[in-house]
């Protein structure tokens, strides 16, 4: 198995002004690229690529960015879109974090919490309130150690069933977060030359 193959910030920004961009897929939350995204972005979340994978690759002939917060669920996705037989898909190193922290610009709206920071909050507070509640009730303590467990787990298999729970919140979710909508807007524009 072969790693995925990365670019960096200032290769993405210099490739998104040129005459044949590639197509960058942000694999975050909509709530999460509602927040900040890369001018030009499609959002496509890691569970509907998993989902409607064979649907969307079908419209993604050219030069494919993945973006997430970190690199983690673009790791993730490119090993979807690969096993699914699609060529030169890359990620960006780093993530959106990176790409903010070299001073690139981004679209923003709404300001919402980032998954991970939302996965931190909801383990976080379920290990507190178990560990108090044992006080009272003693076998509240296992309730905390299971979610070191799933915590433990989660790092060791790079994936988190508590995140694509959260990604499924509301909060979440976009109204246009759907297979359709997706595929709409990948065959209803071209690579974007000219980022808005």
């Amino acid at each position: 198995m072969t790693a995925p193959a990365t670019i960096d910030s200032h290769d993405l920004n210099q490739m998104l002004d040129s005459a044949t961009p590639p197509r960058v897929l942000d694999v975050r939350t909509p709530g999460e690229f509602e927040t900040a995204h890369i001018a030009g972005a499609y959002n496509v979340p890691l569970d509907l690529l998993r989902e409607h994978r064979d649907e969307i690759i079908k419209h993604l002939d050219e030069d494919v960015v993945l973006v997430c917060r970190s690199g983690q669920r673009a790791a993730q996705a490119e090993e979807t879109l690969r096993n699914a037989g699609l060529p030169n898909v890359h990620i960006l190193d780093g993530g959106i974090t990176a790409w903010e922290a070299k001073g690139f610009a981004v679209n923003r709206g709404a300001q919402r919490w980032d998954l991970e920071r939302q996965v931190r909050l909801v383990a976080g507070s379920i290990v507190l309130s178990s560990i108090l509640g044992s006080v009272a009730a003693p076998k509240l303590k296992w309730v905390a150690g299971a979610v070191g467990g799933g915590l433990t787990f989660a790092a060791l298999s790079n994936t988190c069933a508590m995140g694509m729970l959260l990604s499924k919140l509301p909060y979440n979710r976009g109204a246009s977060c759907d297979a359709q909508s997706v595929v709409s807007q990948l065959v209803g524009t071209q690579s974007p030359s000219v980022r808005s």
